[in-house]
């Protein structure tokens, strides 16, 4: 297979973790007789930087005419206390979602056993965990009308959504639910918010069309509070934006850590792979950060993207073999972990790597 893949570094930790990826994909490449070739670009902080732009042009054209794009993280601390900043980081990501129609972002939680301890939820509640979210990605309230009034003393958002949105996200869900146990819950607040009554109406219609798939209904506040209950009682999930964001980085506590966790951004055209931990610049340049998100960031654009499932199967093999043998990043470490199994960045990469 010849596919074009572009890495997109971005800011922070992205730069390092996603070394580690590419040098996943060629290790798979090569086992395989695949022909990947690559290209680079920027995005962000760093597009900043360079161009004044978190987004240029250059980018978005390389992104089209690309088979997939394996992504690092966004992001930079100069922003966070400056909301007077016209030009933000962020900004280039969210353009990238809309411009690629990027509507369904991926995230599934997947514990690994060995990483049971490293949950702060006890092992009895989290043995078996295995759950698959889909966040709607480009509507919400990160991509309503906002804006500032009397004289910048009062701030609002538009928590904004269409049929058509609803529906094409839900239908992903239904899919998926099929090829995994038939259940599906929805997560909104309809009692509430006018948004989220839309949303039940949609989803309740689109489950017509899938009558073997069990659907179940939760308010955002009660599933946030069954993720940390009983984890083992989700199994596919569809949510909007705001919510989805926020759930899945608590549903990270599942698996361990951030730093295990991987997604994909698909619409109908070019995939986006990226780990859910961000930039992280507090530990960035130190070497410390865990790759195995961005591996399994991999893993999923061969599988999604490529249908390359032997593939992606391998390197999800290589990280579970990696971790039987004890080893860990300093995230995922616990008081048992020997010192000397505790890696950095690339020194994991290469335990991976070992074993594909």
């Amino acid at each position: 297979m010849k596919k074009h893949i572009l890495i997109v570094p971005g800011d922070g930790i992205g730069q390092e973790v996603t070394a580690v990826g590419k040098k996943v994909v060629e290790k798979i490449a090569a086992k395989f007789g695949h022909e990947f070739t690559y290209d680079e670009a920027l995005i962000g902080h760093a597009a900043i930087e360079a161009t004044g732009d978190p987004l240029p042009e250059e980018t978005l054209v390389k992104m089209k005419a690309s088979d997939a794009v394996l992504f690092g993280a966004v992001g930079h601390p100069k922003y966070d206390n400056d909301p007077s900043a016209k030009v933000r980081p962020e900004q280039g990501l969210l353009k990238m979602r809309k411009e690629l129609g990027l509507y369904a972002n991926l995230r599934p939680i997947k514990l690994f056993d060995e990483l049971l301890e490293a949950s702060s939820i006890k092992p009895e509640l989290l043995k078996g965990a295995d759950i698959l979210f889909f966040r709607e990605l480009t509507g919400d309230v990160y991509f309503g009308k906002r804006e500032r009034i009397d004289e910048g003393n009062t701030a609002y958002d538009t928590m904004i959504y269409s049929k058509y949105e609803v529906e094409r996200i839900a239908r992903k869900a239904f899919d998926a639910a099929m090829t995994r146990g038939k259940k599906l819950m929805s997560v909104d607040k309809a009692n509430v918010l006018e948004s989220s009554r839309l949303w039940r109406e949609v989803v309740l219609e689109v489950a017509k069309d899938y009558p073997e798939v069990q659907l179940e209904h939760q308010f955002v506040d009660a599933a946030a509070m069954l993720l940390i209950k009983d984890p083992r009682k989700f199994d596919v999930v569809v949510t909007g934006n705001l919510f989805g964001d926020i759930l899945t980085d608590e549903a990270s506590q599942i698996a361990g850590s951030m730093g295990m966790l991987a997604s994909a951004s698909v619409g109908d055209s070019t995939g986006v792979y990226e780990p859910i931990h961000g930039s992280a610049h507090d530990i960035t340049g130190k070497g410390v950060a865990n790759p195995l998100a961005s591996i399994l960031s991999a893993a999923l654009m061969l599988d999604i993207s490529f249908g390359l499932k032997a593939e992606s199967e391998a390197i999800i093999a290589a990280v579970d073999a990696t971790l039987k043998a004890g080893y860990r990043t300093g995230d995922i470490a616990d008081a048992n972990t020997p010192k000397d199994m505790i890696l950095g960045t690339d020194a994991m990469g290469e335990q991976i790597l070992s074993r594909i």
